[in-house]
């Protein structure tokens, strides 16, 4: 079983991820792989984007690679077109070893899992939610960007449901309405009633 793993700009998926990891599901950041994908590719992204995105260490600057991009839909296709089929590739090829060391259910943790190539084969799709000010004031305390950025990041995401109601998959929304620290046990529960409902 192959479960999907999403949800809205600091809705708190890779929360969710953690918690079925240490359920003991094994679990696939894919927006890590991206970042895997942009320091194996950096020489293209210089080359498309700008030497100045290398930061001291030699490194990609995503966060300024972010701010290049938002907004402009050339650019990001671009973008996406050296980053996506790698990410992809390394996808499918971790759900292979895990098959092979005789896992029977791994999760695919993923922002833009409605573009990853798994996604016609996902059998569930956890859908994590959190109410518009709690997820604002998650954005500012983790990224520390300016209101305004924010906002633009969540109204480019108006449409991002939607796109999964299509999907025949079976989908749980999940809500994540803890603030700093406090609905924790709420949130397991919810994680603890889709597993038992799966198994």
């Amino acid at each position: 079983m192959i479960i999907g793993l999403t949800g809205t700009y600091c809705a708190g998926k890779n929360h969710v991820g953690a918690i079925l990891e240490n359920r003991g599901f094994p679990v696939l950041d894919v927006d890590k792989l991206g970042y895997k994908v942009l320091e194996d590719e950096k020489e293209t992204i210089f080359a498309q984007f700008g030497s100045d995105l290398q930061r001291a260490d030699g490194l990609v600057d995503r966060q300024l690679l972010g701010q290049r991009v938002f907004g402009k839909p050339k650019e990001l296709s671009a973008l996406e077109a050296i980053v996506h089929p790698a990410a992809n590739r390394l996808t499918d090829e971790w759900i292979i070893e895990r098959t092979k060391a005789g896992d029977r259910t791994c999760v695919i943790n993923a922002a833009l899992l409605h573009r990853s190539s798994v996604f016609q084969k996902l059998d569930r799709i956890i859908l994590v939610t959190a109410p518009y000010l709690i997820r604002l004031f998650r954005a500012q305390r983790r990224d520390k960007l300016p209101w305004l950025q924010i906002i633009k990041r969540f109204s480019s995401q108006k449409n991002f449901n939607t796109q999964y109601l299509l999907k025949k998959a079976e989908i749980y929304r999940v809500e994540n309405s803890g603030l700093a620290g406090f609905g924790n046990q709420k949130l397991e529960n919810r994680i603890d009633k889709f597993i038992e409902r799966i198994s």
